[in-house]
């Protein structure tokens, strides 16, 4: 049969192409070059351009010490850390590794040879190198953790005690024998730490500060502290503040090294965590609703051995019922016979140990889920020092705020003397490094920016003092109107007529037109203790039933103060299902300025102007006024501490009706749980469709600006550290070019990109002044970055405490803003906040964005998550898990202020 490269589709022969010609001797051949790859450029963030000089002059003094460093042309070995049990099972308890390298330093020291830090894990450094590329120890540690728990002296599921736990009551310590492979990994030269200083950070620079770093925790871990990245904590009772629920706070120090204009300096500052109260764990349970969960991986010491275990959970069933089988010696043969016994009776009989009230409890498990280890409660106390990483209730966090506060001088105080207790200037691996840290706070020159001129009703102008002002006897700047409202009463103890009175009384001084409200709407006693879901629709039921319309407005009165679990699904049925502007209150103590206050938020919402910039009025903002500019804030909200399987929120607000910066709207998406980078920025479905955030805020900016669009977008983003910055600039923006360029493919706009951080340990204090520093101070020198464009700026008055400025970093500036008017700007921004009378810490962009996210989390949070949380199987890596998506709001409300 003819093969198939022989025939046609019909089966007939077809001629073969004539071959090649027979190339000429004397053809030399031709290489041919690709077309040069174009690989795209990576942004990074830009140099500082030049310091701004608008502002009264002020000394100031910042919590960063001069740090010297003598020995930079030396270098750090890194060395990777290898620890082996005996039978070559790699160790994997934590804390273990700090014993066992501090054994082999004790019994190996003429081998060994060297000071070292160790970062507790696989990485261990040393100034010079140790005798030999790869060193094997075996050292042996006594009364060793374990996360191999086998009892302690007590019963499991599987016939227990077993011969170890007898072995155990016949020697006070359990001894175990490990395999120490130290093998050298890279050199880092010291000079890195100089270079980094002129502005020339690399992946070497980077390492030697993670080492200086890693020598500071080690520091701490040898003075007993409980490490919680760079701060450190001592077990002393007088830095615990009891917040109930068997919870403390505690208070601790920060310490890190921070390159700056003005060199190497040392960072410290007080430092707060919340800790289990240690003590016996049924004070725990009683005290704390939520412990069962909690329990899990807490450490406790079990009497009367002393043995320190970790907890992998509760016994089903209570102490006089749970059984396990018993072993016994079973008479003259010698062997042995399984008896079933319960945890109580082996406890009390066998071991004759007094249990006063275990019998009724549960009992703590410290072995495996298969091969369970039960110990009576009563027998069980935590030990110190373990983090407490659930999220804390309202009443707690409102406790710690309280207690942590420090004004300035007590807090300057305070940073010296932990200074001086550190003893750094002992520490072994510092002087190898040739480090020496001066005592003294920094001297760094702040400048007080005045205030922006503000613009109110009947076309007054005013300038705030101290970053605060007030609405007596002035007007609301643009007042809408209150219309077609209702009250609505979710059981809240309130004079209701009294308040409306007081409402519409204030609503007419400040210029805003009122009418009466149609009614007030009592929820129903009998539906007090139904869901909060069906109390709302009870209440929506009884509206629809009486009024003759859609309301424009509804008044909510709540019981609680904070987190009802009715505002979650009131305001998903408002604002999603209804398309109607509401405000939640939960009046107490009702006055003037609480009203003046509800008013702010309530004219907002439905589209008013509270005051607004004298230079928007103008218009004569810098750079801003003259082009069509867009002004987004960013942020991403993620779920409490312990919530793996609670989406992120993402939330964008973006300025409208250019010229202003006054006016904003929001869009919200969810996205997987603890992803910080949003990625739902440009979202393309098909050839014509983008279902992105950035479409829909252009277009929204297009319709309210008179039909331009933006030649310039200033970005806010909150929330990302400094290991995320290319992430914002090469992922975010990227995605925003995109939604551009999807609008208008020859539409280039230019970009501005600010990250706003709050979460910093730098503060700034008025020497021999028991004052914050003023509003309006900013800081560009000294202890900012050597190379990148970034400020401090304290916008607020520190009423309160310790000021804790924002640490703005200008990541891309394609505008061509000076300094001074780039700080301007900020400044400004931090006084259009609609909700208040002051000027805000951060700008008022990201602030929106912060409540955006909030609020519409509320709309989830009180869904069964039961369905999401199985299917998500424990996995919590990015983007490896469906969210459920958030509901569209309604037209009506979606372009409003909603969120104020």
């Amino acid at each position: 049969m003819d093969s198939a490269d022989e025939q046609n589709g019909n089966g007939s022969h077809e001629a073969l192409p004539p071959p090649p010609p027979d190339v000429p001797p004397n053809v030399v051949p031709v290489k041919v070059e690709p077309e040069p790859f174009k690989k795209k450029a990576v942004r990074v963030p830009i140099a500082r351009r030049g310091l701004g000089s608008k502002g009264q002059k002020m000394p100031l003094l910042t919590n960063h010490f001069k740090v010297n460093v003598t020995n930079t042309a030396g270098y750090f070995f890194h060395y990777s850390v290898s620890l082996t049990y005996e039978d070559g099972r790699p160790v994997d308890g934590k804390g273990v590794g700090r014993k066992v390298i501090d054994r082999v330093h004790e019994t190996y020291d003429t081998e060994f040879g060297k000071d070292f830090a160790y970062d507790g894990e696989k990485s261990l450094f040393t100034v010079g190198a140790l005798p030999r590329n790869k060193l094997e120890f075996t050292v042996v540690l006594e009364d060793v953790l374990s996360n191999r728990n086998n009892g302690n002296a007590s019963p499991d599921g599987h016939g227990s005690p077993n011969e170890g736990d007898r072995k155990r009551l016949r020697r006070p310590y359990h001894s175990k024998t490990f395999k120490v492979e130290i093998s050298f990994a890279a050199k880092i030269p010291m000079q890195a730490i100089a270079n980094a200083l002129r502005g020339q950070e690399s992946e070497n620079s980077q390492e030697a500060f993670r080492v200086l770093d890693i020598i500071l925790r080690q520091h701490a871990a040898k003075q007993g502290c409980l490490l919680v990245r760079q701060s450190f904590f001592h077990n002393d009772p007088k830095n615990f503040v009891d917040l109930g629920g068997g919870v403390l706070g505690c208070r601790g120090f920060h310490s890190s090294f921070r390159t700056s204009q003005g060199g190497l300096s040392l960072n410290i500052d007080v430092s707060t965590t919340m800790i289990i109260q240690p003590g016996p764990v049924v004070d725990f349970l009683i005290a704390n609703q939520n412990a069962k969960r909690t329990l899990k991986n807490l450490r406790v010491k079990a009497s009367p051995s002393n043995q320190e275990y970790k907890i992998t959970g509760l016994s089903e069933k209570t102490c006089k019922e749970q059984l396990f089988q018993l072993k016994q010696k079973n008479g003259g043969d010698g062997g042995a016979e399984a008896v079933e016994i319960t945890v109580y009776d082996y406890f009390v009989n066998h071991r004759n140990i007094d249990l006063r009230y275990s019998g009724d409890l549960p009992c703590i498990n410290v072995g495996k889920p298969k091969r369970p280890t039960y110990i009576p409660l009563e027998l069980c106390s935590l030990v110190s020092l373990q983090r407490y990483t659930k999220a804390l209730s309202t009443l707690q966090r409102s406790s710690l705020v309280e207690k942590s506060r420090q004004k300035p001088q007590e807090r300057m105080t305070v940073l010296s003397n932990a200074l001086k207790s550190s003893k750094y200037d002992a520490e072994p691996m510092l002087r190898s490094c040739g480090i020496s840290i001066s005592p003294s706070f920094t001297q760094v020159e702040g400048r007080v920016l005045s205030a922006p001129k503000l613009k109110v009703g009947n076309g007054e102008d005013f300038f705030p003092r101290n970053g605060r002002w007030n609405f007596n006897n002035k007007k609301l700047v643009e007042p809408s109107r209150i219309e077609k409202w209702a009250v609505v009463n979710f059981s809240a103890r309130c004079d209701i007529r009294n308040l409306v009175q007081n409402l519409t009384k204030c609503a007419e001084m400040k210029g805003i037109p009122i009418e009466d409200p149609f009614d007030v709407f009592e929820e129903n006693p009998q539906s007090r203790r139904s869901p909060p879901v069906l109390r709302v629709e009870k209440m929506f039921e009884q509206i629809q039933s009486k009024l003759p319309g859609q309301p424009k407005f509804l008044l909510c009165l709540l019981p609680e103060r904070k987190n009802s679990d009715i505002y979650g699904p009131w305001k998903r049925k408002n604002l999603a299902e209804f398309g109607i502007v509401t405000q939640c209150i939960a009046p107490q103590r009702v006055n003037d300025q609480y009203i003046t206050n509800v008013l702010l938020k309530i004219n907002a919402k439905l589209g008013g102007l509270n005051s607004m910039l004298a230079v928007e009025h103008s218009p004569s903002l810098p750079l801003v006024s003259n082009v069509p500019t867009l002004i987004l804030g960013m942020d991403v909200s993620h779920g409490s501490p312990g919530q793996s399987d609670v989406p992120s929120i993402a939330a964008v607000v973006s300025s409208r009706q250019w010229p202003l910066i006054s006016r904003y709207r929001a869009c919200v998406r969810t996205q997987s749980p603890k992803l910080e980078m949003i990625d739902s920025l440009f979202k393309r479905v098909s050839e014509t469709e983008d279902e992105g955030i950035i479409r829909e805020l252009l277009l929204d900016f297009y319709v309210t600006s008179g039909k331009r669009k933006p030649d310039q977008i200033i970005i806010f983003r909150d929330g990302v550290s400094e290991s995320q910055f290319n992430q914002v600039l090469n992922i975010e923006l990227d995605q925003i070019n995109e939604a551009c360029k999807f609008l208008d493919e020859k539409w280039s706009p230019k970009f501005v990109v600010i990250v706003a951080q709050k979460n910093h340990h730098t503060k700034f204090f008025q020497p021999g002044s028991p004052d914050n520093v003023p509003p309006g101070t900013v800081i560009d020198n000294k202890v900012c970055h050597p190379r990148n464009n970034d400020f401090y700026l304290c916008a607020h008055a520190g009423m309160i405490g310790t000021t804790r400025p924002t640490h703005y970093h200008v990541l891309l500036d394609e505008v061509g803003f000076s300094a001074d008017d780039l700080q301007e700007l900020v400044h400004s921004l931090s006084y259009v906040y609609q909700r208040s009378t002051t000027a805000i810490s951060v700008v008022a962009p990201i602030c929106y964005a912060h409540l955006a996210a909030s609020q519409m989390g509320q709309f989830i949070k009180f869904e069964d998550m039961s369905e999401t949380s199985s299917s998500h199987g424990g996995v919590t890596s990015a983007g490896a898990v469906p969210v459920p998506q958030l509901p569209k709001l309604q037209e009506k409300v979606c372009n409003s202020m909603f969120f104020c």
